[in-house]
């Protein structure tokens, strides 16, 4: 991107003294960017939509779920931001160092993933601008398009997405605690049933950390924490920071949004999740507090969804920089993922949303994403610290912790691999 803090930090360095206070302030934007980038992009449509849905059916034992998401998230992502900020470089040119030509295998799949779940995240924006204005859906889709794209048109792009992520992370955590009150949700049940539930449902735990921890979303927020200038061995106590502030904010969004549905769950509404016009999440906030909770909601969604959009385009066309080095930072990275964003809201406005059959084998293809990553930056911490992380000692706990988090996502990918064949039998 333009605005690559750490190539004009360097420059202004190099050429005047920098007072110690803007100095500060020019890493912490992009930092703060990091964490809300990784965190709002964890909440996205589908992601809302399946808390409802799920939290209907298991009620307070769906916290479960929640609580392991966040502890599979913290295994990869505190691994995942420290190799990549250590080794100074993105997830695609690091996994071609390890092994050549795994890079544009990687780079291949989260674009591919990418583009077409932002297809689905820009419908998701229409359904929230529908919601909350009552605007129809295909404009409000083709309004949250063209935001983004005006957002990274802007010469100053970086700044303002991360001014922009951190509103809307705070937007989102601020009214779900609003409407989690009003619901009142049976907390110490939540809490009992989080640590001890009475039922386990590893299908449904598998659902929630493919949609909240694989694909672009595993790097989004490492991309852009290496954006802000930090890397190498000697800032491992920064990025240290910053993917625990990250992984806490996302797991807060996540537990406050399950409280919000769980509340309207145990009153005895009955929220319908089952006919193929049913919207779970809007009708639990709709109980809550009528057309007031509807709008809300609408907030809620359009925040998750254009948050999304915007973190799918620039994690996705980081990852161009493994084809050209041209397309690193800069004017040439903007137009990129402006690009990538005009394909996506064509590919809306043409279909409405992505085609069910093309997120199914997108979602299979999705499944591998996480673990080949994964695998390749497990083998990077325990074998090639000493070349790829500039002699860094890696903590074992983390390698250990790292390790048991790429088994179980191999699993994970095998289970959601599954409706490929489905799809090209089919």
């Amino acid at each position: 991107m333009s605005t690559d803090v750490r190539v004009d930090t360097e420059s202004s360095t190099a050429d005047k003294p920098v007072n110690a206070k803007v100095f500060v302030k020019k890493r912490r934007g992009p930092i703060l960017g990091a964490i809300f980038l990784m965190a709002t992009s964890a909440i996205g449509p589908g992601f809302i939509t399946q808390t409802a849905t799920f939290t209907a059916q298991f009620q307070a034992a769906f916290g479960f779920a929640i609580l392991v998401s966040i502890v599979i998230d913290f295994a990869v992502q505190m691994n995942v931001w420290r190799i990549i900020v250590v080794s100074g470089k993105r997830a695609g040119e690091l996994a071609n160092s390890a092994f050549p030509g795994s890079g544009y295998v990687l780079a291949v799949l989260i674009i591919i993933g990418g583009l077409a779940f932002n297809i689905g995240n820009i419908a998701g924006g229409g359904l929230g601008i529908n919601a909350m204005l009552g605007i129809d859906a295909k404009i409000g889709g083709a309004v949250t398009g063209l935001i983004a794209i005006g957002i990274f048109l802007w010469k100053k792009a970086g700044p303002i997405m991360d001014a922009f992520l951190v509103f809307l992370g705070v937007l989102m955590i601020g009214l779900m605690i609003y409407v989690a009150f009003a619901s009142q949700p049976p907390l110490g049940e939540a809490l009992k049933q989080t640590v001890l539930p009475d039922t386990i449902s590893w299908a449904t735990i598998t659902t929630i950390v493919g949609g909240t921890v694989g694909g672009y979303i595993t790097y989004s927020g490492a991309h852009r924490f290496l954006d802000s200038g930090e890397a190498g061995p000697d800032n491992v106590k920064s990025v240290h920071r910053a993917s625990a502030n990250g992984i806490f904010v996302t797991g807060i969004m996540r537990y406050v949004l399950f409280l919000a549905i769980l509340g309207v769950a145990a009153s005895g509404f009955v929220i319908d999740t089952t006919s193929k016009t049913a919207n779970p999440a809007a009708q639990a906030f709709y109980h809550v507090l009528g057309f007031a909770g509807l709008r809300i909601f609408g907030v809620i969604l359009w925040a998750a969804a254009i948050s999304s959009v915007i973190g799918a385009a620039y994690t996705s066309s980081s990852f161009l920089s493994v084809f050209s080095q041209k397309l690193k930072s800069g004017t040439n990275l903007r137009i990129a993922t402006v690009i990538f964003i005009v394909i996506s809201l064509a590919c809306f406005l043409v279909w409405g949303a992505a085609p069910a059959s093309i997120l199914v084998f997108v979602g299979g293809l999705n499944g591998l994403i996480l673990p080949i990553g994964l695998t390749i930056f497990m083998y990077i911490g325990w074998f090639r610290s000493h070349d790829l992380l500039h002699g860094y000692k890696y903590p074992i706990w983390l390698l250990i912790f790292g390790t048991a988090a790429t088994v179980l996502t191999w699993y994970m990918a095998i289970v959601s691999i599954k409706p490929i064949f489905g799809f090209i039998a089919g």
